[in-house]
C-alpha cells in the first residue's frame, strides 16, 4: 500500500500541487468487483481545499489516472454501517449516495479518521459521522498506532502537522548551526559521537543556567518586596474606587431620572405634534369658506363673474368631498358634520344649477325659434329663396360653454342630474334643429327644381316648384295649428304625394333628355351645361352649410358635457371656461355618437330625399353628387374619421353611389333598346355621340375627384355596351351597309378618345382605330367591284387559274382567258364608261356615308388608291399572262386620277 501511495503521489497528485493524506482500496457495493482507490488530498497552496479523489488503473494496467473527484465540504455524511462489529462497507452522502466496500476494516477505519480530523480541521461545516466508533474518534492517536508506520503519519495527518509546526530557520540559526557542524567535522560522519557531544555541552549549560539563578536570589528578594509594595498600594486604590463608585451610583440614578423626564417630554411634544398635524390636515383640507358657500347656496349663475366663483366654489367643495381621510377622522364628529355640510351643499348647489340650465336651454330654443313663431312662414321660406344658408348657433354655444366646468362637476358629482340636463338639452336641440334642416332642405329643394326648365315658359320647373312651394307652407300650418296635429300624418302624406306625382311626372321624360340617346341633341333638351353647374352649386352649397353646423356641435357637445375633445373647430378663449382637452374614453365617444344622431336624426332622411330628387329630375346629377360626397366624405375623415358627419356623409355615400351605378346601367340598357329606322340611313348612332357628350361632361366633373376609379369602371362598361350595341345596329341596318355603320361610329369613338385621351380606355381607343381602318378597306373594296365589275369577275378567274396550278404564261390558251375574251372584256370599259361608273360610285358613297362624320372625302381618296393598286395589279397580270400581246388598258393612271379629281370637284 506504501507503494501504491507514493505511486500515486508522485504520478497523479504532485503534478496538482496536493498532497495524499490516506488512501483506501474499495470497490462498489452490490456489482461486480472493480477495485479503485478513494484518496484524502490537501492542496499545498492557500487556502487549502480538501477533496475526496477516485483514482483507478487504466484498462491496460499500466498506470493509474483520475476519474473523479468531490469537494469535502460537499459530503454531508459519512456511514461506517456498524459501530460496533467489523463491517469494510462504508457510505459516502454526497449530492448522491456512494456505497462502498472497503479491502479491509482497518483501512476503511484508517480512512474515516482521516476524514475526521480533516472536517474538525478545516471546515465550519462539520459532516455528520454515523455508525463510528466514539473510541475511534477520540482516540485517534491510539488509531495511528494500530496503522503500519508506514502509513501513521499520513493517516493522522502527521505530514499536515509537521507541514503546521515546522518553522524556516533564520539567517542567524543557520550560521550557528554550520559554525558548529564546521567545529565537529565528524557530524556528519559520526552522529553519535556529534549527538553526544551536544548533550555533554547541554548539560554544562543547564549547570551554568541553575548557577546563576541561585546567585540572583538577592534580586528576586527585592522583587518580591516590591511586589507586595504594588499590592498594597492596589489595596487602597481599590477602596478609592468603592467610594467613586457609590457617589457616581447616586448620580447615575439621578441622570436616569432626567432622561426619563425628557423622554416624557418629547413623547408629549411628538404627539402634539402629530395631533396639529392632524388638525391642520383637517382645517387645510375639510374646511371651505364662507365665500364659496355663500356661492354655492345663492351665487349668481347668470353672470360671468358669478359663474366664475360658482366655479371655483365647486372646485374647492368637491376637493373637500373626495380628500383621502386619514384612519380614523371618520370617526370625529366634526368630520361627521363637515361632511354633512358638503353634502347638503352638493345637493342645493347641483339642484340650483340644473334648474338655471334647464332654463337656459329652453329660454336659448324659444328665442332661436320666435322668428318663425313671430312671422309668416311663407314669407320666411321666400326670404330664404334668396339665400340657402342655415342659422348659426355659435352664440348658444359660446354662451352655454361659460358652464362647461360646472356641467363638469355634476358629472363627477350627480350623474343622474347630469344625464337629465344632456336629454334635455338634446329633447331641445332636435326639435330646433328638425325645423331649421327642413326648412333648409325645402328651400334647397325649391332651388334645385327651378333648374328644371319646360322649354318655353318654363311648365315643369313652375309645377314643381309650386307643389314643393305648398307643401312646405302647408306643413308650416299645419306645425302652428294646434288642433290639426292629430291629422298631419293624413295631410302632410297628401301633400308630399305632390312632391312625388311632380317628380314622377317628368320621370320619363328625363329618363331620355338625360340619356346617351339624347345628349347629342343637348341644344333641344331641357337641361344644359349651365343648368347642371348650378344643380352642382347648390348640392355643394348644401353640403358646405351641413358640415360646419354638425362638426360645430359635436365639438360642443364635447367639451360642453365633456365627453371627448376634438382640435377641429379651434379651442374657444380662455374667458369661455374651455378645459384642457384629454383622451376620451369608448364609452364618451358612444354617447357622443348617441347625442349627434339624436339632434340631426332627420339630416340623413333630408340628404336622401334631395338626392332623389335631384336623381329625377336629371340622372346625370349622380356624377357632381358622387364627386361632391366623396369629397366631403375624404374631408370628415380626415378631421375626425369617427364623428358623426363622417358616419351619415358615408351611408348617404353609399345612396349616391347606387345611383351613379344605377345611372350607367340605365343608359347601357336604353343602348339596348335603341331602334334604328328601317327608312333612312345610320350616321353616327344617337349613344356614340352621346357617349362623347358623356365623357367630356365627366372628364370635366371628375377632375381631380377623389373617386377617379368608379368614373373609370364605367367608362369601361360604357364603351363595351356602345361597341357590342354598334355593331348590333350594324348586322341590323338595312338602309345603310354594314361597312359604312361601322366605319363612321367607330371613326368617331376612335377621335372622341383621342381628344379626351381617357388613359383607362386606352385599348379601346386602340380596338376603335382598328375596326374604322378594317371596316373603310372592306368598304371600298366591295363598292370598287361595282364600276369594273365584269373586269374584275375576268382577272379573278385568271387568279384562280394560276391558283389551281396553271403556269402564268399559258393561261391564255385557256378558252375562257384567252387574248380574245381579255380583248373583248377590256373594250367594254373605256375611259368614258370608267368615269360614268365612278361618277354611280361617287353618288352612292355619297348617300351612304353622314355628313356629321365627313368622311366622303377619306373614303373617296380611299377608293382612289384602291383603283391604282387594282389597275396595277391588272396591268401586272396582263403582263405575265400575256406576253408580248400588246394588250393594254382603255385609259391609264393619269386618266384616272384626272376622274377621281373631276367627280370630286362636280360633287
Amino acid at each position: 500500500m506504501t507503494a501504491i501511495k507514493h505511486a500515486l503521489q508522485r504520478d497523479i497528485f504532485t503534478p496538482n500541487d496536493e498532497r495524499l493524506l490516506s488512501i483506501v482500496n474499495v470497490c462498489k457495493a452490490g456489482k461486480k468487483k472493480k477495485n479503485c482507490f478513494l484518496c484524502a488530498t490537501v492542496t499545498t497552496e492557500r487556502p487549502v481545499q480538501v477533496r475526496v479523489v477516485k483514482v483507478k488503473k487504466s484498462d491496460k494496467g499500466d498506470f493509474y489516472k483520475r476519474q473523479m473527484a468531490w469537494e469535502l465540504r460537499d459530503l454531508a455524511e459519512v456511514d461506517a454501517k456498524d459501530a460496533s462489529k467489523e463491517n469494510p462497507e462504508f457510505d459516502l452522502h454526497f449530492e448522491k449516495v456512494y456505497r462502498w466496500v472497503a479491502s479491509s476494516t482497518a483501512e476503511k477505519n484508517s480512512f474515516i479518521s482521516c476524514i475526521w480530523k480533516l472536517n474538525q480541521r478545516y471546515l465550519r461545516k462539520k459532516v455528520e459521522f454515523v455508525n463510528v466508533s466514539s473510541q475511534l474518534l477520540e482516540e485517534l492517536p491510539k488509531a495511528e498506532e494500530s496503522v503500519p508506520s508506514g502509513e501513521s503519519q499520513s493517516v493522522a495527518g502527521g505530514d499536515e502537522d509537521a507541514l503546521d509546526d515546522y518553522q524556516e530557520l533564520n539567517a542567524r540559526e543557520e550560521q550557528d548551526i554550520e559554525g558548529m557542524m564546521e567545529v565537529c567535522e565528524y557530524a556528519i560522519s559520526n552522529a553519535e559521537a556529534f549527538a553526544e557531544k551536544l548533550s555533554k555541552e547541554l548539560q554544562v549549560l543547564d549547570g551554568a543556567n541553575i548557577h546563576s539563578i541561585m546567585a540572583s536570589e538577592k534580586q528576586v528578594n527585592i522583587l518580591m518586596q516590591l511586589l507586595d509594595e504594588a499590592l498594597s498600594e492596589v489595596d487602597t486604590i481599590e477602596g478609592k474606587m468603592s467610594s467613586y463608585e457609590e457617589m457616581l451610583q447616586s448620580v447615575k440614578e439621578q441622570m436616569d431620572q432626567i432622561s426619563q423626564s425628557n423622554r416624557l417630554i418629547q413623547i408629549s411634544n411628538t404627539n402634539n405634534g402629530k395631533l396639529l398635524d392632524e388638525i391642520q390636515f383637517l382645517v387645510n383640507y375639510m374646511d371651505l369658506s364662507k365665500g364659496h358657500i355663500r356661492a354655492l347656496q345663492e351665487g349668481d349663475l347668470s353672470s360671468s363673474k358669478g359663474i366664475e366663483a360658482c366655479i371655483n366654489a365647486s372646485e374647492a367643495l368637491l376637493q373637500c368631498m373626495n380628500v383621502a381621510l386619514r384612519p380614523g377622522h371618520e370617526k370625529l364628529m366634526s368630520v361627521k358634520q363637515q361632511q354633512h355640510l358638503f353634502t347638503e351643499l352638493r345637493d342645493t348647489f347641483s339642484r340650483r344649477l340644473t334648474n338655471h340650465l334647464n332654463n337656459v336651454f329652453v329660454h336659448q330654443y324659444f328665442s332661436l325659434s320666435s322668428f318663425w313663431l313671430g312671422h309668416d312662414q311663407s314669407s320666411v321660406l321666400s326670404q330664404h329663396m334668396a339665400e340657402l344658408t342655415l342659422p348659426k348657433h355659435s352664440p348658444l354655444h359660446r354662451d352655454l360653454l361659460h358652464y362647461a366646468k360646472l356641467m363638469e362637476w355634476l358629472k363627477n358629482t350627480q350623474r343622474e342630474k347630469y344625464e337629465g340636463l344632456s336629454r334635455t338639452y338634446v329633447d331641445y336641440m332636435t326639435r330646433l334643429y328638425e325645423r331649421e334642416i327642413k326648412d333648409f332642405f325645402e328651400v334647397a329643394k325649391i332651388k334645385m327644381a327651378g333648374t328644371a326648365k319646360e322649354g318655353k315658359g318654363n311648365k315643369f320647373g313652375k309645377t314643381l316648384i309650386f307643389s314643393l312651394w305648398f307643401e312646405h307652407v302647408f306643413n308650416c300650418y299645419l306645425s302652428r295649428a294646434p288642433g290639426l296635429h292629430g291629422s298631419s300624418g293624413k295631410l302632410t302624406g297628401s301633400t308630399s304625394s305632390l312632391n312625388k306625382l311632380a317628380v314622377q311626372g317628368s320621370s320619363s321624360r328625363r329618363s331620355q333628355s338625360s340619356s346617351l340617346l339624347d345628349m347629342g341633341n343637348m341644344s333641344a333638351s331641357d337641361l344644359d351645361v349651365a343648368d347642371r353647374t348650378k344643380f352642382d352649386k347648390i348640392f355643394e352649397q348644401v353640403l358646405s352649410e351641413l358640415e360646419p353646423l354638425c362638426l360645430a356641435e359635436q365639438d360642443f357637445i364635447s367639451k360642453f358635457f365633456k365627453l371627448q375633445q376634438h382640435p377641429t373647430l379651434g379651442e374657444v378663449e380662455e374667458s369661455d371656461g374651455v378645459v384642457p382637452s384629454r383622451q376620451p374614453t369608448p364609452g364618451e365617444k358612444d354617447m357622443v355618437r348617441l347625442m349627434m344622431n339624436k339632434v340631426f336624426q332627420s339630416i340623413e332622411t333630408e340628404l336622401n330625399s334631395l338626392i332623389t330628387l335631384g336623381d329625377k329630375i336629371d340622372t346625370f346629377h349622380s356624377l357632381y353628387m358622387l364627386v361632391k360626397m366623396s369629397h366631403h366624405v375624404w374631408t370628415a375623415e380626415n378631421v375626425d374619421p369617427t364623428s358623426y358627419l363622417s358616419t351619415t356623409l358615408g351611408n348617404v355615400l353609399v345612396t349616391v353611389k347606387r345611383n351613379f351605378d344605377k345611372c350607367i346601367s340605365g343608359q347601357i340598357r336604353q343602348m339596348e333598346e335603341v331602334k334604328i329606322s328601317k327608312k333612312s340611313k345610320v350616321g353616327i348612332l344617337p349613344f356614340v355621340a352621346g357617349f362623347e357628350e358623356f365623357a367630356e361632361l365627366a372628364e370635366t366633373i371628375f377632375r381631380n375627384a377623389e373617386r377617379r376609379g368608379d368614373l373609370d369602371k364605367a367608362y369601361v362598361k360604357l364603351i363595351r355596351a356602345v361597341f357590342m350595341n354598334v355593331e348590333k345596329v350594324a348586322n341590323e341596318s338595312q338602309k345603310t351597309p354594314r361597312d359604312v355603320v361601322m366605319m363612321e361610329n367607330f371613326h368617331h369613338i376612335f377621335s372622341t378618345l383621342s381628344h379626351l385621351k381617357i388613359s383607362c380606355l386606352e385599348t379601346e381607343r386602340r380596338e376603335a382605330k382598328h375596326k374604322y381602318t378594317d371596316h373603310l378597306q372592306s368598304y371600298v373594296i366591295n363598292s370598287l367591284g361595282q364600276p369594273l365589275e365584269k373586269l374584275n369577275h375576268f382577272f379573278e378567274g385568271v387568279e384562280a387559274r394560276v391558283a389551281q396550278g396553271v403556269r402564268e404564261d399559258e393561261v391564255s390558251y385557256q378558252l375562257a382567258f384567252n387574248k380574245q375574251e381579255l380583248r373583248k372584256v377590256i373594250k367594254e370599259y373605256p375611259g368614258k364608261e370608267v368615269k360614268k361608273g365612278l361618277d354611280n360610285l361617287y353618288k352612292k358613297v355619297d348617300k351612304h356615308l353622314c355628313e356629321e362624320e365627313s368622311l366622303l372625302q377619306v373614303v373617296w381618296h380611299s377608293m382612289q388608291d384602291e383603283f391604282i393598286r387594282q389597275y396595277k395589279h391588272f396591268e401586272g397580270l396582263i403582263g405575265r399572262c400575256y406576253p408580248g400581246s400588246g394588250i393594254t388598258m382603255e385609259f391609264t393612271i393619269g386618266d384616272m386620277l384626272e376622274y377621281f379629281s373631276s367627280i370630286a370637284q362636280s360633287h
